[in-house]
């Protein structure tokens, strides 16, 4: 369990996440991830990335009852830059990383798979910004990169979820299959990059980088600041100590 990797087949590095119940990742999990898909990156041997999971879905974000259980705002603090670094890995990752995404993708789940540079989706995927209901903010800019303007603000606003099928039809999500041919679909198309030349492929993906109109990082960490905000004004800790007692 944790942060898993492997060689799925020759130039595929294959990164798991496996932390039950739901994959919601405590602040060392984030920094596991980002170090694991880093060092997938600089790996010369490695083409493409395939992030994955195990269990009843994607990423439920970060571990909320970490953070009420630490005195302070250590976990608080160590959960943002956690996520930070793990969707800056992903953006950063010197080869393209595919996200292969079943069941729910929630709050740093969709940091992960806003920065990746392809998503397989299970058909019983679903994507959402549920933060409003816990008092923070934040992964709009990446929600941003899935859907269009208006129903991105809709789905912060109102913490509602969108459909792998919806995110197909926006061309985000490159393939909607049944949840038991995921990976198999993931490795299919990680297999087609991994033919290419990987010297080429390395340069596109730093080129497709540096042409993006949205600077992610600088964005992402504008959103972090007011969820600082509300901790300080007291919502962060109202909403969540309401979600681990059960309220919502």
């Amino acid at each position: 369990m944790g942060i898993t990797q492997q060689a799925a087949a020759p130039g595929i590095t294959e990164i798991v996440v496996d932390a039950p119940p739901v994959n919601a990742l405590t602040v060392r999990g984030w920094f596991d991830l980002a170090d694991a898909v880093t060092a997938a990156g600089r790996d010369p041997g490695t083409r493409v990335v395939v992030l994955r999971a195990e269990g009843r879905g994607f990423n439920a974000g970060v571990d909320i009852k970490e953070m009420q259980r630490t005195e302070g705002f250590e976990a608080l603090l160590g959960a943002n830059r956690g996520c930070y670094a793990a969707f800056a890995a992903v953006y950063e990752c010197e080869v393209p990383v595919i996200a292969a995404v079943h069941g729910f993708c929630l709050g740093g789940g969709i940091g992960l798979v806003g920065n990746a540079d392809i998503i397989i989706a299970s058909d019983d995927a679903t994507f959402g910004l549920p933060e409003v209901n816990q008092g923070a903010l934040g992964a709009a800019t990446h929600l941003a990169r899935l859907v269009p303007q208006h129903l991105m603000r809709a789905m912060v606003y109102t913490a509602r979820t969108a459909t792998a099928a919806q995110l197909h039809a926006f061309g985000s999500v490159h393939t909607v299959v049944p949840r038991e041919r995921l990976r198999e679909a993931a490795l299919e198309v990680a297999g087609q990059i991994a033919e290419k030349d990987p010297l080429v492929i390395r340069r596109a993906k730093e080129s497709l980088n540096g042409i993006d109109p949205v600077d992610v990082k600088r964005s992402y960490r504008f959103e972090q600041g007011f969820t600082f905000e509300l901790n300080l004004a007291g919502a962060g800790d109202e909403h969540r100590d309401a979600f681990v007692s059960g309220e919502r």
